[in-house]
């Protein structure tokens, strides 16, 4: 098979419906006029989950705010098609429904500065030029910048099953790094969606080491890591020749970091492909990583 494009490897039938299905039953449940733009799916789990926080609490004034708010009450935080947040990190929550901190839009978030708005702009744009412009409008919508850091300190980024659509992640004043990890992440969210969307259930019992954690991981995890570390090597090997300055090294040491994780993974990932039961999703992983393997 021919070398595909990173649009085509995310350009799989059934998930835009399920979003739009998802979309449609929490809008049932919570009352508002939610529309079916992939920045509506993401905005409604957000709505959903502050509802119910604001219920617990026994807040009514914050729980009408939820049950009546729409993605056009948010156009202050908006940048273009994205949702731009920078939440203070005592803004962060911590509850059952993550293992990491999240955060809610609400009615009392703030725009994001406008040098952190300008930051995403231009990592959206080079994701677009490589690319990966669809996989981010889709699959992340709603970008949560937490803190700033320098290159040789460690990046933090990760997404929640329960807020689709949404990415958190640490930043550093490259728009390259910052592309990169989005794309990680959205490549998460895609994954999940196209799992559910093509009723996909992996089983928990079975399990394979995977490099990047240096542990035995269920199926679910090590095809995730496999996935949407394949996506960032193709975006950088992408944007690599195009970038001058302290970036240059940074990036190359992720792509010999990949090659190597790749090379431990790669034996495996054909027995954890047959635990999925969707061809075209299973062909899209695999394609990939052959890609991702291929480009070293």
């Amino acid at each position: 098979m021919s070398a595909l494009s990173p649009e085509a490897l995310v350009a799989l039938g059934g998930i835009t419906d399920h979003q739009r299905l998802r979309t449609s039953r929490i809008t049932s449940v919570l009352g508002n006029r939610l529309g079916s733009s992939a920045l509506d799916y993401a905005v409604a789990h957000h709505l959903l989950e502050g509802a119910e926080h604001a219920a617990r609490a026994r807040d009514s004034d914050r729980l009408d705010w939820y049950r009546n708010a729409t993605v056009r009450d948010l156009t202050h935080l908006s940048a273009g098609p994205h949702i731009v947040l920078n939440p203070r990190p005592g803004d962060l929550l911590r509850s059952e429904i993550s293992e990491t901190a999240y955060y809610l839009v609400g009615p009392d978030t703030s725009p994001a500065p406008p040098e952190a708005r300008d930051l995403v702009r231009a990592a959206l744009a080079s994701a677009t030029e490589h690319g990966f412009g669809t996989l981010l409008t889709q699959h992340a919508p709603v970008i949560c910048l937490l803190n700033r850091r320098r290159l040789d300190e460690t990046l933090h980024s990760w997404a929640i099953n329960r807020l689709p659509g949404t990415v958190f992640t640490d930043y550093t004043e490259h728009p390259e790094v910052l592309a990169r990890d989005m794309i990680h992440e959205s490549a998460h969210n895609w994954l999940n969606d196209a799992l559910a969307a093509h009723n996909v259930s992996l089983p928990a019992d079975i399990t394979f080491f995977s490099p990047w954690r240096g542990a035995p991981r269920p199926v679910y995890g090590f095809l995730h890591a496999c996935w949407a570390f394949s996506l960032t090597v193709l975006y950088v090997r992408r944007t690599r020749h195009s970038v001058t300055g302290p970036v240059v090294p940074f990036l190359d040491a992720h792509l010999r970091q990949q090659e190597d994780q790749f090379a431990s993974a790669i034996d495996s990932l054909a027995e954890a492909l047959s635990y999925v039961s969707a061809d075209a999703l299973r062909d899209r992983v695999s394609h990939a990583v052959s890609m991702a393997v291929d480009s070293a």
